[in-house]
């Protein structure tokens, strides 16, 4: 097992392995209760951390992390409503209907 990185908060870090699990990458959190010691140890040596467990896979695991971390930003029109669209979403907020590709 190889270390991936720490995650700020326990519901970042389970969102992160489940989607690096659900790609194929084995990956664990470990830290997952330690932030109610935060007082006790120094704060960054409480955050929840993302651990792989095949370390072949360590440099895929940080490029889909790196992705889930910060999606394409879009800029789009809505054919249905001409609402504009800017971020990552892929449906329109105002009618629902999905960005055309």
């Amino acid at each position: 097992m190889q270390r991936l990185t720490t995650a700020p908060n326990l519901a970042l870090a389970t969102l992160w392995c489940d989607m690096l699990t659900g790609s194929g990458i084995g990956c664990h959190v470990q830290r997952a209760f330690a932030s109610s010691i935060a007082g006790e140890i120094p704060p960054d040596q409480s955050q929840p951390e993302l651990w792989v467990d095949d370390a072949a896979q360590v440099e895929q695991a940080r490029a889909l992390l790196e992705a889930y971390r910060h999606p394409p930003m879009l800029r789009w029109v809505c054919a249905a409503c001409d609402e504009l669209i800017e971020g990552p979403f892929e449906q329109c907020w105002r009618c629902g209907a999905l960005r055309p590709d």
